[in-house]
């Protein structure tokens, strides 16, 4: 790296200043190389999304390099679904990979030979103790653990036992590989910790060639020497854990000895952030899968709606720390709001129709009206949308005896429809049981493109779809998954702090019929009702499904 390249990456969060020193000081031979190491368990969530930012983001901004590595050494837990899930998390977040895709697994033998060159070496045994045994001999926080009865087992004993391990002599549990380090050390990570067990279970790529495992720790130190990572990049919760990453390497006969650098993790508010969590979510049938728009995974606010560049600069935005902190959800609302709010084309859209005659415009007449696609945007261009005699209008932008501040319709009242003409309501037809079924108005043909050339101004703009040319759609409406800002933090079940209301279906509202070309995946703003994205799991042509992607304004803040 020049020192050109070098003021393009000026330091910004403390690991980048790691980097820059570590590259003015010639470490690496001047390399960056990072990796996203996901376990192929579960669908991510956001806070794998920082670390996916984080890896690809250092790796872009050094001119280096970032693999993408599953860490599938547990094949009770982990299948090809979340492998292909996660792949196209990563794609969609703007990053790739090219061909530096890995797998544990892709290590096995190496792992499995450098366990035997443990063992030679006298740094690893077979332990015969039960887990439950294991747990006690290793002590406390306070107190020592003590060695295993097994611990003194000659090299050739261990290599015996461990290769009868490998063929499948033993059941599960009845012995584990474990390092020999130190069962005083105030690290409880060092107090000889397993390196492999025992699983009769088919994995998902190497399928019934293995029945023995290794253990997380074990193998993601190897898989990063392996790979010469330079910078291995983790949260918080492996802080303690890295005497044990630089343990292994050192004993080792690896090509490179990488630098583990952790980092706190993403915690959000009014939501969870563990896996095991959302899968309990996902199991109980609390939510709709894990893409379910409520979801803070990946898949599920990409099915919201949510634009990667939101999610990219909410990352960007919220920094990286070595403190452990609760970011407010609003902070992420606020950067899908500014993307949208920028990148959306605008329409007309009707949640909670009320049905409106304009009894002096012409019958069976039909006009095409001119709409611009963006205020903002003139290169987003324009578009026609239809109008008749008779339309539907929002229910809540009418009422019957308004107060003095509602500049919306009432008895008497003039309006101006969006892109379209005034109107003044003139009689309100109810039903037997006294609800409101329609208006009947009138319109001023000199206000087309609602102005007038009288000059008099209408305080009220509501917008309006054609009863005869509206497409009918499901419109979900989607809020908070919990209702408080920290669920855990209730006694009991936290579970029991799940929003009743997160999800709204209203199987009946009116679009404008230039939605017809909508594609899975668009995201419209419906004016003054927030933006939507139409939705590529459930929606068919004759009934498209819209997500509410986010509202206008953050109203949780009035509910404060």
């Amino acid at each position: 790296m020049t020192s050109k390249d070098m003021d393009t990456a000026a330091p910004g969060h403390f690991i980048r200043r790691i980097i820059s020193e570590d590259l003015a000081r010639g470490k690496n031979d001047g390399r960056v190389h990072t990796r996203f190491p996901p376990e192929p368990n579960g669908y991510l969530h956001l806070g794998h999304a920082k670390s996916i930012c984080l890896n690809f983001g250092i790796a872009g901004d050094y001119h280096g390099l970032c693999n993408l590595r599953f860490d599938d050494t547990n094949p009770e837990k982990e299948n090809e679904e979340y492998v292909e899930s996660i792949k196209a998390d990563v794609h969609w977040l703007g990053y790739d990979w090219k061909d530096r895709l890995y797998f544990a697994s892709d290590y096995f033998p190496q792992l499995y030979e450098f366990a035997l060159y443990l063992i030679r070496a006298g740094k690893a045994y077979v332990d015969s103790l039960s887990a439950e045994q294991i747990r006690e001999y290793r002590g406390t926080l306070k107190e020592p653990g003590k060695n295993s009865p097994w611990r003194d087992r000659s090299v050739e004993e261990n290599l015996e036992l461990f290769e009868a391990m490998k063929a499948g002599a033993f059941n599960e549990g009845e012995h584990v590989l474990r390092a020999r380090i130190d069962m005083a050390s105030p690290n409880m990570n060092l107090r000889d910790p397993t390196i492999y067990r025992i699983r009769k279970t088919i994995h998902h790529r190497t399928g019934d060639e293995w029945c023995i495992y290794p253990m997380y720790d074990y193998t993601h130190c190897i898989s990063d020497a392996l790979e010469g990572i330079t910078h291995s990049l983790c949260t918080l919760e492996f802080e303690d854990h890295r005497a044990l990453y630089d343990w292994f390497l050192d004993q080792l006969p690896v090509p490179c000895h990488p630098q583990q650098i952790e980092f706190a993790r993403l915690n959000l508010n009014y939501t969870v952030m563990s896996k095991r969590k959302l899968n309990q979510l996902v199991s109980e049938l609390r939510v709709d899968g894990w893409d379910d728009p409520r979801m803070p995974t990946i898949s599920g606010v990409r099915r919201r709606g949510f634009p990667p560049a939101a999610v990219r600069e909410f990352c960007e935005r919220i920094g990286v720390t070595r403190n452990d902190t609760v970011i407010d959800v609003g902070v992420l609302e606020n950067c899908v709001r500014e993307e949208l709010d920028r990148t959306s084309p605008r329409v007309l859209a009707v949640l909670d129709p009320l049905k409106v005659t304009i009894e002096n415009y012409p019958d069976g007449q039909v006009e095409m009206l001119e709409g611009i696609n963006h205020p903002n945007n003139p290169d987003m261009g324009k578009r026609e949308i239809p109008f008749s005699k008779t339309l539907y209008i929002e229910r809540d932008d009418f009422m019957e005896d308004p107060p003095k501040k509602f500049f919306r319709l009432g008895p008497g009242r003039e309006v101006r429809l969006r892109y379209a003409y005034f109107i003044t309501c003139n009689e309100v037809i109810k039903n037997a049981a006294g609800d409101v079924i329609e208006l009947r108005c009138s319109y001023d043909p000199q206000t087309r493109g609602g102005q007038a050339p009288d000059g008099r101004k209408v305080k009220g703009t509501i917008h309006w779809v054609s009863a005869q040319h509206a497409m009918q759609a499901e419109v979900r409406l989607y809020d908070r998954l919990f209702m408080d800002a920290d669920p855990e933090a209730a006694d009991g079940d936290w579970k029991a702090g799940l929003n009743p209301d997160s999800r709204q279906v209203i199987k009946a509202a009116l679009l404008e019929p230039s939605l017809n070309a909508a594609t899975p995946g668009a995201v419209y703003q419906f004016e003054r009702l927030g933006y939507f994205c139409m939705d590529g799991k459930d929606s068919i042509s004759e009934q498209p499904v819209f997500n509410r992607t986010i509202t206008l304004r953050d109203s949780w803040a009035k509910q404060k």
